[in-house]
């Protein structure tokens, strides 16, 4: 299990960066589009495109690693009232609905990227992007979502696998 917790936890990071990269790569193309518009009088093609996926991904695929460091928008007042097993009672259960909720959208995430794989699908603007490459990262990012809320909830059973932030 430690292994599993470990390995995951570093793919999961490892998306972390990748996504931070994609934040960076749509602030440079939006400040390109921004030059090619008001300094060269340009038009510009694919770049609005590229930015609004680029963001997209990079929340889907960085979601395992805002999930380690617990930083998902969440309500804690009646875990925070609570102590003891019945904390660990509710952070269980809100685990588990978790996963189950990621599971059903990566399942879904899945069929979607793969009917527009296998059905040549294209976005409707000029740059034509097969629409696979943007559907691509939902079942990724919330397939490994799931993969770390299995982790998540391993350290909650066995204190000893790993350290939960407070």
């Amino acid at each position: 299990m430690q292994t599993y917790i470990r390995v995951v936890s570093s793919v999961s990071r490892a998306f972390g960066i990748f996504s931070m990269l994609l934040l960076a790569a749509a602030v440079l193309v939006v400040s390109q589009m921004i030059f090619v518009r008001y300094v060269l009088n340009g038009s510009t093609i694919w770049q609005t495109e590229f930015v609004i996926y680029s963001i997209i991904a990079a929340t889907l695929l960085g979601s395992p690693a805002v999930l380690i460091d617990r930083g998902h928008v969440g309500v804690d007042l009646l875990p925070e009232a609570m102590h003891g097993r019945g904390r660990l009672v509710l952070q269980i259960i809100a685990g588990v609905a978790s996963l189950v909720f990621c599971a059903v959208l990566a399942w879904s995430g899945w069929i979607y990227f793969h009917e527009a794989l296998t059905r040549g699908w294209k976005t409707a603007t000029v740059w034509a992007l097969p629409l696979w490459i943007p559907l691509l990262p939902m079942p990724v990012g919330i397939g490994l979502l799931c993969l770390q809320y299995v982790a998540e909830l391993m350290k909650l059973t066995n204190p000893g696998l790993g350290e939960r932030p407070a």
